[in-house]
């Protein structure tokens, strides 16, 4: 059986509790009013006062239940223009990075999940329509999808540019990692979907996330929070920010840590993020962006389907030697470099299988305004990846430094009498790496045996962006953007092979030089039918560049020469319509239909030296449809719901399959791609209590429902689907004191009913065994958490 304990909240929550005398707290009056939410977020939204005349253009409008102002909790915004939501070029360029105009997008503020625990980036984007989302390497490592297109990666995120504030947070090869995402940073996530290349290049084909801090001037103060709960979970934060004169400056850190509720799965990680910016003149703007995340984790391996039927959790993982039934093993070469002395069993709790890493990210903009209409905008930015990673029989090693340079101009104006505004810009990025491969030796603690191989690379990303948006008639806008962009990967794989047990050692060498040139034209029309709907469509692209690693990995799992790779291309069509009749409802409906030209497809391989390989699929269609639903159908009450389905298939595709030394071929053609769930949704039926002494007492009730889905490109296998219901209760009011703003206490069921299912699953290959096409025998599971009880509280200080 599992531990399953509420933790206390360590010294921050002892310490609030103490300082909490009885007379700092307000009585509640019999009438007390509920004090409004605060927006967190940099982009502020207009109420609406007044409906308009059909044909006039409508600003953002808030949707609030209340007389008082209370924050957008889950809004679309995707169709309004830039010329209805910002003032000015600055105002016009923060919103491309947020909303962009004709844009399929959601944005996400953080009234969604303040009065709840939140542990991972899962917990701010299922409020998302087109999210998806599956458990990585790692505790707050999660594999991010928009519109499938992350699903079927092994690890980490790919197809989707993430940025914080602006500042990228994807390193040029394409690679992003949600470890150092802790939510409680965030004020407002801005969620873009569909293919994003025209603006924002390499790796953009399923969108982009820009997660935006909390601003100093609504923080005011200081922030202490704790959260813990079951399996050792405990998470203690802190935020201060303040606006003083021409500054404004927020400071977020925290430390997390846990047991984990699979064996082998504890975990220690802390991230610090800064976000400062200076008017040194009424012109010109500093901002300063600071992130550093320290991550130690011991790491459970995956299961094969039958082994998570058996045992789900790991456990009585301890020893191969006394391993309980369903238990993963990894084999280890004694000798640290080949099979000669024999291989050595052990479970992933025996040989210490973890990740280690650190991640830095420093960036600095300049941002000049010409005049009221031209703002220029330089920003650099340099990430550094440092990495330890004993997986399985290998181990990963490597520093990933990149940097990052943009520069553009935005202009808002008239072209011939009609609103405009326009943006150019110019990028250029690069990384250059090296990384080891060493095989892990039995005896505990990840011991590093030999080198197995050495992979050098360059990638460098340079480019051009221009985008115009233009106001036809009141009600009608027209957007269009192109973008270039030349990648040029560099590498070279040295592979050693050790034979015998005093070894000679043989070296194989890969080279690759490759160049790719990508093209990205866009095209949108917003109309504006009157106050109630916005109807809106786009045509537009998207590429993405394989990775230098990708290059020198081969179908069998060995190292070699798969640098054939291309570039894979989508070409996508949105329609869809937002509408809103009134404060109380709010419909947002999107569908899509994407065609891929060689698809860059990721999936587990049997091979000795490496665990996945990457290809192309010739061609592929992507269609569904997206639904975002906000109703207060009643005084305190609200319901949201966030609905994607997707339907994905292989339309040119051939696999060879090996057995022996005949070849096998299947035709793909109309099979589902794996790792695409068929239907996803999230809803929440929710109170808060408005008034009175139980003002600001309230709960929820929430589904998760994820559908089955295959998870190999046979269609042979599928990972059942699963529905979880989580309930929430919690208090948020004011204090009447010098010292103390507000008081927000709140208590998590998650998977009330005990639900045994599958957070993860990698796409497996197929095999042929006695010429009969199956799946193979390898792990790529992960379960998802039994039922677990948190418990948090935070205090704001002025």
């Amino acid at each position: 059986m599992f531990r399953r304990h509420v933790l206390a909240g360590a010294s921050v929550i002892a310490m609030a509790l103490v300082l909490l005398q009885p007379a700092t707290i307000a009585h509640a009056q019999a009438e007390r009013e509920l004090p409004s939410v605060t927006v967190d977020a940099p982009r502020a939204a207009a109420q609406r006062t007044a409906r308009k005349p059909a044909g006039q253009a409508a600003a953002v409008r808030t949707r609030a239940p209340k007389p008082a102002a209370a924050s957008v909790a889950n809004t679309s915004g995707q169709g309004v223009a830039a010329s209805e939501r910002a003032s000015g070029a600055s105002a016009a360029r923060d919103q491309l990075g947020q909303s962009p105009s004709g844009q399929t997008a959601t944005t996400i503020d953080r009234s969604r999940y303040d009065d709840r625990p939140a542990f991972t980036v899962g917990d701010i984007l299922r409020e998302s329509p087109g999210v998806s989302l599956k458990q990585g390497n790692g505790p707050r490592d999660l594999g991010i999808s928009i519109r499938g297109s992350n699903a079927r990666n092994g690890f980490g995120i790919r197809n989707i540019a993430l940025f914080e504030d602006g500042f990228p947070v994807t390193q040029p090869d394409g690679l992003s990692r949600s470890d150092l995402i802790d939510p409680h940073a965030y004020g407002a996530v801005d969620v873009i979907r569909g293919p994003s290349s025209a603006l924002y290049g390499n790796y953009a084909t399923g969108g982009a996330i820009n997660f935006r801090t909390r601003p100093g001037g609504s923080i005011d103060g200081a922030e202490i929070g704790s959260e813990g709960g079951s399996f050792g979970y405990l998470s203690n934060y802190m935020t201060f920010g303040k606006k003083v004169g021409n500054f404004e400056g927020s400071l977020f850190a925290s430390d997390v840590r846990g047991n984990g509720y699979l064996g082998n799965g504890w975990f220690n990680t802390q991230t610090v993020n800064f976000l400062g910016t200076l008017k040194v003149t009424p012109d010109d703007r500093f901002t300063v962006k600071i992130i550093n995340n320290e991550l130690e984790t011991r790491l459970p391996l995956r299961y094969t389907l039958s082994q998570f039927n058996q045992n789900p959790y790991q456990q009585g993982c301890t020893t191969y030697a006394t391993m309980a039934a369903g238990c993963a093993f990894v084999s280890l070469n004694r000798n640290g470099f080949n099979t000669s002395n024999g291989p050595d069993l052990e479970t992933a709790l025996q040989a210490g299988l973890g990740r280690n890493d650190r991640r830095t990210i420093v960036g600095g903009r300049w941002e000049h305004d010409f005049d009221n209409t031209t703002t220029w905008r330089n920003q650099f930015t340099f990430d550094d990846r440092n990495i330890s990673q004993p997986t399985g029989s290998t181990s990963a090693i490597g520093d990933y430094p990149s940097y990052n340079y943009m520069s553009d101009v935005t202009k808002r104006g008239e072209i011939f009498g009609l609103e405009s505004t326009t943006f150019f810009g110019a990028f250029y990025n690069t990384l250059t790496a090296s990384g080891d491969t060493r095989f892990v030796v039995p005896g505990g603690n990840a011991a590093l045996g030999r080198l197995s191989a050495n992979t050098w690379s360059e990638t460098t990303n340079y480019g051009l962006r221009a985008r115009e948006e233009l106001k036809l008639t009141t009600a009608l806008t027209a957007v269009a953007g192109l973008g270039w962009e030349r990648t040029h990967l560099r590498g070279v794989n040295t592979a050693y092979t050790y034979t015998g047990t005093a070894p000679t050692t043989s070296v194989g060498i890969t080279t690759a030089d490759r160049q790719f040139d990508n093209l990205a034209p866009e095209l949108a029309l917003l109309y504006r039918l009157n106050s109630d709907w916005l109807l809106r469509a786009r045509v537009a692209t998207g590429y993405g560049t394989p990775q230098a690693s990708n290059l020198f990995v081969l179908p069998t799992g060995d190292f070699g020469n798969n640098t054939q790779l291309k570039s894979q291309t989508n070409l996508g069509y949105d329609v869809g319509f937002d509408w809103t009749p009134n404060r109380a409802v709010t419909l947002s409906a999107t569908g899509f239909y994407e065609f891929f030209r060689n698809e860059i497809v990721t999936q587990a391989v049997t091979g000795a030296k490496n665990t996945s390989y990457t290809f192309n699929a010739p061609r592929s269609e992507h269609k569904g449809v997206e639904l975002a639903a906000d109703w207060r159908f009643l005084p305190g009450w609200r319901f949201t719901a966030a609905y994607t389905y997707l339907d994905q298939t292989y339309t040119d595709y051939t696999e060879n399959l090996a057995s022996g030394s005949t070849l096998f071929s299947f035709n793909r053609a109309g099979n589902k791609i794996p790792g695409i769930s068929p239907n996803e949704l999230t809803a929440r039926l929710g109170y808060d209590h408005d008034s009175g002494r139980l003002a600001g007492l309230g709960g929820f009730v929430e589904l998760q429902w994820k559908d089955s889905f295959y998870m190999d490109n046979g269609n042979l296998q599928k990972a059942p689907g699963y529905e979880l219901v989580n309930l929430n209760v919690h208090y948020k009011t004011e204090l009447a004191s010098e010292t103390f703003k507000a008081l927000n206490v709140f208590f998590e069921v998650r998977n009330v009913f005990d639900r045994t299912y599958i957070a993860s699953a990698n796409n497996v290959q197929n095999a042929m065994i006695s010429g009969v096409q199956s799946v193979a025998n390898t792990g790529t599971i992960y379960a998802g958490s039994p039922r677990a009880f948190l418990a948090g509280m935070k205090v704001a200080f002025r």
